[in-house]
């Protein structure tokens, strides 16, 4: 059954499937599906090589009955014929009071799977397309207006002309603004946002966000000058990190797609201009995907009411996308 983002949690699906071309939305909306409904259910975020994990926890029956499971499975659209086969027999199979949820951004029409998820009955369907320029700008006013920071008219039509489409990097920018204005109330004018969109990025975190989209081992060792010399916050850096990461996502997404020039289909900006084509070349795609997921995870530990030391989740964070042993 197909139907609209907006409809999606008004709906009961035993199995959901997102797939399409706004990543960001396509997330956000697997990740509220994951959130909703019973809140002692046990949650799982695996990629489609890890499904046993999903279907030893649904088999489950515990020692005092079954417990409820909600699995998310990250990058479907990577799955090998055999893993095809084990997810559409997942889907098929979705126990009462369980869930399941199929992500796979940027899926090819012409995948087998994909068109064998779409047929099965029963499981909630739902394209994300990248929204158009005016849609955009109606969203992201609307971020403005709940986080209650003030753009001049120039500065709103410069910030969406440059991010149109990352919501994931609009976000981490009203996180700056919200930074730099500080509760004053006062109206941000066009030179300020051109700042904090990039083009004025500290060097040293710029050294920093290029260690790590080369997969540079000096990364951490960068990490830990910029939290310990230089007392930077972490929600900064993950915010400059996260604005790099998905930069790389969009720039490799509209490179399959064979445009022309991708550095402008993925509104490339700041100092990443120089330098995407070399870092893009060190990832994959899924890589990329499960790279935002990790980010998002350590966001919620030095956000939350964690007990874990906040430089050490930046210098774990740092070292697993180095080394890709988390991806």
């Amino acid at each position: 059954m197909k139907v609209a983002p907006s409809q999606l949690r008004l709906l009961e699906h035993g199995c959901y499937y997102l797939y399409g071309a706004d990543q960001d939305a396509l997330v956000e909306a697997a990740e509220d599906l994951l959130a909703a409904g019973d809140k002692e259910a046990r949650r799982l975020r695996v990629d489609v090589s890890e499904l046993s994990v999903v279907e030893e926890e649904t088999r489950n029956r515990g020692l005092f009955g079954p417990s409820i499971c909600y699995a998310l499975v990250r990058n479907a659209e990577s799955a090998s014929p055999k893993q095809g086969e084990h997810l559409l027999k997942l889907a098929t199979s979705v126990e009462a009071q369980n869930r399941l949820i199929i992500c796979a951004p940027g899926v090819d029409w012409k995948k087998a799977l994909h068109k064998k998820v779409l047929a099965l009955q029963g499981v909630g369907s739902c394209e994300f397309f990248v929204p158009d320029e005016q849609r955009f700008q109606h969203w992201f006013e609307q971020q403005l207006q709940d986080s209650g920071v003030k753009l001049s008219e120039d500065a709103l039509q410069c910030a969406v002309e440059q991010l149109s489409g990352l919501r994931l990097a609009a976000r981490k920018f009203i996180q700056r603004l919200q930074w730099y204005e500080n509760g004053a109330g006062t109206v941000i004018d066009r030179k300020v946002v051109a700042a904090l969109l990039g083009e004025h990025m500290p060097d040293e975190m710029e050294d920093w966000c290029h260690a790590v989209a080369m997969r540079q081992a000096h990364a951490v060792a960068l990490a830990i000058r910029l939290l310990r010399d230089q007392q930077m916050a972490e929600v900064q850096m993950l915010a400059w990190l996260g604005t790099r990461m998905q930069q790389l996502l969009l720039y490799r997404w509209h490179l399959s797609k064979g445009v022309s020039n991708p550095m402008q289909s993925a509104r490339i900006f700041g100092p990443a201009r120089k330098t995407i084509v070399k870092e893009a070349d060190a990832w994959k795609p899924s890589e990329l995907v499960a790279a935002l997921h990790l980010l998002t995870e350590s966001e919620k530990l030095i956000k939350g009411a964690s007990v874990e030391d906040k430089p050490v989740v930046m210098e774990r964070l740092t070292l697993a996308l180095v080394s890709g042993d988390a991806l």
